[in-house]
């Protein structure tokens, strides 16, 4: 009785070690190899009474998940390669992007002398432009240096990130394709009822 629970004990610990190698090597391997392969060579392996994880890795059962060399879609596009060389120096972002700010300061001041509104008032503090139009909601233009980006936060719109296009000479929302300038026009324009140029 004693030597049968010993021959269960050590069945049940090569099944285990047995799985165990297996649910290992599965586990190990790359995203590319497929489970019939995995299969074949775990049977090849118990066959030869070797270890699976040895046939694995002395056969070509497994495919590399990373190529010896690069294929034409693997390679860095031009623009990848490019990137650092597309960025604008951190300068020129602050000549444009404070030329852009103190313009619109400018021009929503004496918009807001013109129209004479209850609530209307703009802030230039710590690079941050604040209009607050009073009920109507505040709006926030700022830079964002790291990103060579002037951020928008409008009351209608929400927030925007815009981007210095040279080939427009203003600043411009990729997602939808707005100007930062004419955006505010029409947005300020519509909330307060009197047209605003601010270009």
């Amino acid at each position: 009785m004693a030597s049968r629970k010993l021959l269960l004990s050590l069945t049940a610990g090569r099944r285990l070690r047995s799985r165990t190698q297996q649910l290992f090597c599965a586990a190990s391997l790359p995203e590319a190899t497929t489970s019939r392969s995995l299969a074949a060579a775990v049977a090849a392996a118990q066959q030869s009474g070797g270890s699976p994880v040895a046939h694995l890795f002395s056969s070509r059962t497994i495919s590399s998940t990373r190529p010896a060399t690069q294929s034409a879609r693997d390679a860095p596009s031009s623009s990848a390669v490019d990137h650092h060389k597309l960025v604008m120096p951190e300068d020129e972002f602050h000549k444009l992007a404070d030329e852009t700010i103190h313009d619109l300061l400018e021009k929503l001041e004496e918009y807001g002398d013109s129209i004479q509104m209850d609530g209307f008032d703009i802030d230039y503090g710590n690079q941050v432009l604040t209009l607050r139009l009073g009920d109507l909601g505040t709006y926030v233009v700022n830079k964002q240096t790291p990103n060579r980006q002037i951020w928008l936060s409008s009351p209608v719109s929400g927030p925007s990130r815009f981007d210095w296009d040279a080939s427009t000479d203003g600043w411009v929302y990729k997602r939808t394709g707005a100007n930062l300038v004419q955006l505010l026009e029409k947005e300020i324009g519509e909330l307060c009822g009197t047209p605003v140029e601010l270009s």
